[in-house]
């Protein structure tokens, strides 16, 4: 089954240490303290009072890291008292151990949206003996956990959950955006004309109705563009290992090459696995029709980075255009040999990040963790480890 560092707080040497509020009362007749929530990084703006309503409605107790968000004294003002805070960088491994173990206290759970690596050894550490809240469950606001080592998870009795398909709607539209940005040349005639440039184009663009568009993985968010492509005339087809059912507007290809080689548009709609890490490399670009553009939307893995960026610097090769908005290496390591490219549209990983699409995922995020702390998992979708 299936982000620029504020260092606001901390000091030179660490993470500035939680705030914390007072001990409340247990409630009459119970056993244990609530469980622990460590917030990794919360929804902006004035969803973060969303979320930390939902997860207090919970009866969970919340360290929420003060790090990713914008006004922290309002939030500090909002919430004292009832939450308590730290502010560290999630993406340091040593940090997250320190901030999640401390005090020796522990973590119940954890909550990322961003996607910060939970790896073999922050695993272990998080549920070593002697830790009062061992950790019991991972929570990401958001689809996909190729950022977790699934079976050490599993190894440790982590539970790991997710919330696909709350940002379907989000993700197919930035796609659609970035089909129409480079199927018109937009980047090029926004570029000249801030150069003061009168750039007439050397021939004129197809419409829509004339082109193909091929989708790599037939999911909830490759069926949302579908539906917004076929409504705006465009031929769809998909590659995907279950066969289109009845009424499905996604006709099928034969296999990899085929929808490469008959599509002016590709884009990708699959999950980070070992069987799709460098899925799309020279081979399979060389495949492309020419003046083909390729989106990327997934994850940034599943392309091979310097085998796009040596095509789109070729004239003679068939691929033209590419928008990518996932790469392999991001956040505070952030590097791309994409970089300074001018027919490579490249975003920060902000395809999910619309507001209806943050509300849900961290919501649901919210009432999941809550769920499986208090022992329920039917209905709530938990990752296993493949094989």
């Amino acid at each position: 089954m299936t982000r620029a560092a504020d260092h606001g707080a901390g000091t030179p040497s660490g993470p500035a240490r939680p705030e914390r509020p007072p001990a409340a009362a247990a409630p009459a007749g119970a056993s244990a303290p609530p469980a622990r929530v460590l917030l990794l990084d919360a929804a902006p703006g004035d969803l973060l009072d969303r979320e930390l309503e939902r997860l207090l409605g919970h009866g969970l107790a919340v360290t929420l890291n003060l790090r990713r968000v914008a006004d922290k004294a309002a939030a500090r003002a909002a919430w004292q008292g009832r939450v308590e805070f730290t502010d560290f960088d999630p993406f340091d491994g040593e940090a997250l151990i320190a901030e999640t173990l401390r005090d020796g206290h522990g973590h119940d759970a954890v909550k990322s949206r961003a996607g910060v690596p939970f790896r073999a050894a922050f695993l272990a550490a998080a549920t070593a003996p002697g830790i009062s809240a061992p950790l019991r469950v991972i929570g990401r606001a958001g689809a996909g956990t190729d950022h977790v080592d699934l079976p050490a998870a599993a190894r440790h009795g982590v539970a790991v959950t997710h919330t696909p398909g709350s940002n379907a709607e989000a993700v197919a539209e930035f796609a659609l955006a970035q089909l129409l940005a480079l199927t018109r040349d937009l980047t090029a005639y926004d570029d000249a004309a801030h150069r003061g440039l009168w750039r007439a184009p050397a021939a004129p663009a197809r419409e829509l109705s004339e082109l193909t568009l091929g989708l790599v993985g037939v999911g909830r968010i490759a069926s949302a563009l579908a539906r917004r492509a076929t409504a705006l005339g465009m031929t769809v087809q998909g590659l995907s290992r279950r066969p289109a059912g009845a009424g499905d507007p996604v006709r099928r290809a034969g296999s990899l090459g085929a929808l490469l080689g008959s599509s002016d548009v590709v884009s990708l709609h699959l999950p980070l696995t070992a069987e799709t890490r460098g899925l799309i490399g020279a081979t399979e670009l060389a495949l492309m029709r020419p003046g083909a553009v390729l989106l990327n939307t997934a994850r940034g893995g599943i392309v091979d980075e310097q085998a796009l960026a040596d095509a789109l610097r070729d004239p003679a090769h068939p691929l033209a255009a590419a928008a990518v908005d996932t790469f392999a290496r991001e956040h505070a390591a952030f590097a791309s040999p994409l970089f300074g490219l001018p027919n490579a549209l490249l975003t920060p990983h902000v395809a999910g990040m619309s507001r209806t699409a943050m509300a849900g995922a961290a919501l649901a995020c919210a009432d999941h963790m809550a769920a499986l702390l208090a022992g329920r998992s039917e209905g709530v979708p938990v990752v296993a480890p493949a094989g």
